[in-house]
């Protein structure tokens, strides 16, 4: 089986179409037509051209992940979880025909060389991570020292990262309470309801009797 055409994506010019013998069989990242050495005339067997289908999900999947990568910095399990999703079955209508048709998700084997690659750049961080989420979550608005490490180890993150990033992120309880407080107070008739608010929050009871003695 030969290589016959090799053409740019109309809709993602990163992106090539392969045919071999005169019809298209799949896509590649033009990055990965020079690392693979194809070239329109080269002749493969049907175990390698498989090969060549799983690099080119491997490419897919890996610009994809990028891509979330880049939005924001992620922990580590946030990126596994999304991992795991493009490994999961999906269902979709066709337009014209109105059948559902079930996608197959890409191999295990895929999703961990993906990630292994995503490690190998630098784009998976829990350190990085961790510090990021320090640094801004909910910056003007407040949050306390609880609900920040509440948040980072549903995310995954280490307690002993979580602690060291919360320590130097300049933050602490009381300059978070009186940013709630600027944003919350008009809206409590009742200080009870406004404390057990803050304590939902994860203020301790000292901390917010203290803060609410400051502002009256």
């Amino acid at each position: 089986m030969k290589i016959t055409d090799i053409s740019s994506q109309a809709r993602n010019p990163d992106r090539v179409n392969i045919s071999v013998d005169g019809k298209y069989r799949f896509s590649l990242d033009i990055f990965q037509v020079g690392e693979l050495g194809i070239k329109i005339g080269k002749e493969y067997t049907e175990q390698e051209l498989i090969e060549l289908e799983t690099e080119s999900q491997f490419g897919k999947l890996y610009a994809r992940a990028l891509e979330y990568c880049l939005m924001r910095p992620h922990s580590s399990k946030e990126v596994c979880d999304y991992l795991w999703r493009k490994t999961r079955a999906t269902k979709s209508r066709n337009k014209k025909t109105g059948v559902i048709v079930e996608r197959e998700g890409v191999s295990q084997a895929v999703a961990d060389r993906v990630y292994e690659r995503l490690v190998q750049k630098g784009y998976i961080d829990d350190e990085k991570f961790a510090r990021y989420w320090a640094q801004n979550r909910n910056l003007t608005k407040g949050s306390s020292f609880r609900k920040l490490v509440a948040e980072l180890r549903a995310k995954g993150v280490e307690q002993s990262i979580i602690d060291t990033e919360l320590a130097v992120s300049g933050r602490n309880d009381e300059d978070e309470l009186k940013k709630v407080l600027a944003k919350k107070r008009a809206k409590y008739d009742d200080e009870q309801k406004l404390i057990a608010y803050l304590a939902r929050q994860g203020f301790s009871y000292d901390d917010i009797k203290s803060a609410l003695n400051d502002t009256d």
